[in-house]
């Protein structure tokens, strides 16, 4: 598929991280997308899925996941399953780690778990719930990324994130963010600017009233 090569090619001069990009080689993203945008899979631009909400462009996943740092052993928690694709990639890259992506919409989440289980990847889990407060229950994450727009990072993601875990999450008022990775540690967090972004807003008790 020339499409998905040309996006290949672009990440290499992106320096990106090969583990994502062989991961990005092996997840098919045309399994992740509704029947009638299959042709436009490797398109580099968002498409729509379920329930008004979108995937985000290739080139967007890509920067995020390479800010997250990523081990092959990591324990990552997702806000924002979508069609699972992004989880996909995660469970792919974290091959000995596992993946736990939430999502708040139940037709989403019955969407990302069929995608998922077609994909025979037995690290990553989609639960239907609010990832805002995030999901105490499997804490301590090395890693969190949120795939939606939230206000601010909510206190409780970095409550239940390793010291030296890094958050990537677009952050600002709904209509236009900056992409913010955070890492936690001893000292204090530190805080990256990587750039302005829109995103869907995210929905959940630290999400936006929409």
């Amino acid at each position: 598929m020339i499409a998905k090569e040309i996006l290949t090619e672009k990440f290499m001069t992106m320096g990106i991280d090969k583990k994502i990009i062989s991961a990005f080689d092996k997840i098919k993203r045309e399994d992740f997308i509704l029947e009638e945008y299959k042709d436009e899979a490797y398109e580099d631009a968002p498409l729509p899925i379920l329930a008004g909400q979108t995937i985000s462009q290739p080139t967007t996943i890509i920067i995020m996941l390479n800010a997250l740092e990523l081990k092959e052993n990591d324990k990552v928690l997702e806000i924002g399953a979508g069609s699972g694709y992004n989880a996909a990639l995660l469970g792919e890259i974290c091959k000995k780690g596992n993946v736990i992506s939430i999502e708040y919409i139940k037709e989403l989440a019955d969407f990302a778990e069929k995608n998922i289980k077609k994909a025979n990847l037995k690290n990553v889990r989609i639960i239907q719930g609010d990832g805002t407060k995030g999901y105490a229950k499997e804490a301590p994450y090395d890693k969190i990324i949120c795939t939606a727009a939230i206000p601010e990072i909510p206190w409780g993601w970095i409550e239940q994130m390793k010291e030296g875990g890094i958050v990537v999450a677009p952050v600002g008022p709904q209509f236009s963010q900056k992409m913010t990775k955070l890492k936690k540690l001893k000292r204090g967090n530190e805080i990256t600017d990587m750039g302005n972004f829109i995103f869907v807003p995210a929905r959940g008790e630290h999400g936006y009233n929409i």
